[in-house]
């Protein structure tokens, strides 16, 4: 990817709803990793006596969990090396400051920072390269000019749109760090971003198999129980094996309905819903929500670009449909002209659709056309 230094207002992604915008917690997650990554906004209680787990700091204080046992990562940018020019003189050579940075990201909360660029005097402008190659989909970078001359100081935005799946990586490195670089179009010089997504809890590190919160029959995981089969309930305490409802019409979502939509046990007139492999999740009051039962684009649940709850896809920043595979990108779209798709069609879906007479990735050609 390449961008023109000296157009880059041209780039800047018109702001947009991201997929979390007025979000509320649901206080139904199952795991923290699951709580942190429904919203920027959600926090998690690692008491082990919560009524409720998942919920924003506030709700989880008005709850009464004490603010030592919220768990909220938050995103940062570190500077690692920020080297000064010593040589002023030398004005034959390009400089970047700085050099090299660490960027911790929550999905859905941007981090920024000011990249100085001072060019050599006989070369006033260039293009900026990325090299994003083992960065999974959904890291966004953009530029955008905040002085303009020379040394030109540039603001960087880096933002990742949600965490990526197992299909978005090769291997077992799921959260990073990813290196990132940014590189001067015919220089060799480069800022390195190492990029770390904050998508897994580092109470999860901390199991305790077979606890006695969980009366024994279970993992206290980051303050929650994670009951063995058969066993249910808040501490484990029911073995459903042994246990047989007699209310089950209080576990139907209307009359004539499966028990707890047929994806759970009906104990003492609740539904608990049946454990499946991760990340596939059954919930609800009658078990009738999952997080696996959505359209498919290219063989990904909700294109990869959203997030499957109760049969529906909820789309993530920039991506629309009912399968999340329309992008409402535009910088595809933008021609030579800036215009887009040269006034001879729409930007639908991240690419151009012409008019009769034109065709080409941006309408630029007109086969039909006669020159005068």
């Amino acid at each position: 990817m390449a961008v023109k230094l000296s157009h880059l207002f041209l780039l800047l992604v018109m702001p947009s709803l991201s997929l979390t915008s007025g979000h509320k917690c649901s206080t139904s997650d199952s795991s923290c990793n699951q709580c942190i990554q429904s919203g920027p906004e959600c926090a998690w209680c690692t008491a082990p006596n919560s009524n409720i787990h998942c919920h924003t700091v506030k709700g989880l204080q008005r709850a009464g969990c004490h603010k030592g046992h919220i768990y909220k990562p938050q995103s940062s940018v570190q500077v690692i090396r920020n080297d000064s020019r010593t040589d002023i003189a030398d004005a034959k050579t390009i400089f970047l400051q700085p050099q090299d940075l660490a960027i911790h990201l929550r999905p859905g909360v941007s981090q920024s920072f000011p990249l100085s660029i001072s060019m050599p005097n006989d070369h006033p402008t260039t293009d900026l390269t990325l090299d994003t190659s083992n960065v999974p989909a959904g890291l966004n970078i953009t530029f955008s000019s905040i002085t303009t001359g020379n040394p030109l100081l540039v603001q960087v935005t880096v933002e990742a749109a949600q965490c990526p799946s197992e299909s978005d990586i090769s291997n077992q490195n799921s959260t990073g760090p990813w290196s990132v670089q940014i590189t001067p179009r015919g220089f060799a010089k480069s800022v390195t971003l190492e990029v770390t997504l904050q998508c897994q809890c580092s109470c999860t590190e901390n199991r305790e198999e077979n606890s006695p919160t969980c009366s024994s029959h279970g993992a206290l995981v980051c303050g929650r129980c994670v009951c063995y089969q058969p066993y249910v309930g808040n501490l484990c305490q029911i073995d459903i094996t042994s246990f047989e409802s007699e209310n089950e019409d209080s576990c139907r979502l209307r009359p004539g309905a499966p028990v707890c939509s047929g994806r759970g046990v009906c104990v003492s007139g609740m539904c608990h819903c049946n454990q499946r492999e991760n990340p596939e999740k059954i919930r609800g009051q009658f078990c009738e929500c999952t997080n696996f039962d959505c359209p498919y684009h290219e063989n990904r649940i909700c294109g990869g670009n959203g997030i499957c709850e109760c049969g529906m896809c909820r789309c993530y920043a920039n991506w629309t449909g009912s399968e999340c595979s329309c992008s409402t990108e535009t910088a595809s779209c933008v021609a030579k002209n800036q215009q887009l798709c040269n006034g001879r069609g729409n930007c639908i879906c991240g690419k151009c659709q012409c008019l009769p007479q034109y065709q080409g990735p941006t309408c630029e050609d007109c086969p039909v056309c006669v020159a005068h």
